[in-house]
């Protein structure tokens, strides 16, 4: 064997030392990237009935939204509605009591000045 071949076997040594040091992390690394996978695809299996509930009660939220404003709609009338009666039994029952003030007034006034008044005397 020349100088060469032995630099040959020493160099092809370093080599395969090199090449099982870097094996075992990459190893380790192809089981981490399974675990990953397995983790992403539990996580994929867990989170699609998620979602479907999320859908389900948004869906119903909006129905009941819809429904409430239905009601608020209606409320907003009604109260539209008594401010509206409001006023026209102001206006109905008002104007006459006004009139009915004003006549017991005028009575008063005319029996207080019909009457004799007491002096001291």
């Amino acid at each position: 064997m020349t100088g060469g071949d032995i630099a040959g076997l020493i160099a092809a040594g370093v080599f395969a030392i090199l090449v099982g040091f870097l094996a075992l992390p990459l190893i380790k690394l192809g089981r981490v990237f399974d675990e990953t996978t397995l983790a992403i695809r539990d996580l994929s299996s867990n989170v699609t009935p998620l979602l479907e509930e999320t859908t389900s009660t948004i869906a119903q939220t909006n129905h009941q939204l819809a429904t409430l404003d239905t009601i608020t709609t209606n409320v907003a009338e009604v109260t539209g509605n008594v401010s509206a009666l409001v006023a026209l039994v102001a206006a109905t029952v008002g104007g006459p009591l006004i009139k009915l003030a004003g006549f017991s007034a005028g009575l008063r006034a005319a029996f207080t000045a019909s009457r004799p008044r007491r002096g001291k005397n």
